[in-house]
């Protein structure tokens, strides 16, 4: 019985300090970008996620701006044509690609 409580004990540790998988891809952002943003935007997706830093792309998408702000940056995007599950991937992508983020190699 103690061996079965210890085993059952390290398994449920293990599952708690396991990181889960975020559901948000950076290269699906990158892929989703430049197949439904870039022709309207007519500028590269690093050139998009470079006009804020992390902290400053986080607090938008954490508003609920994010849609609005990519609007903004890229007046000609069609909102409305980007799915609902696409947002998340785009952000995490400005996200890592930020101004104060990973420089992207050429």
């Amino acid at each position: 019985m103690k061996r079965l409580i210890t085993v059952l004990t390290l398994v449920a540790f293990s599952m708690m300090s396991t990181p889960t998988m975020a559901t948000a891809n950076v290269k699906k952002g990158q892929k989703i970008f430049k197949k439904k943003f870039r022709k309207y935007c007519r500028f590269s997706g690093v050139k998009f996620a470079r006009n804020h830093t992390q902290d400053e792309w986080e607090e938008i998408y954490d508003d609920g701006k994010f849609k609005k702000e990519a609007k903004r940056i890229c007046p000609r995007l069609k909102v409305n044509k980007i799915k609902a599950a696409w947002w998340e991937d785009v952000y995490e992508f400005s996200y890592k690609y930020a101004s104060d983020g990973v420089v992207p190699k050429c």
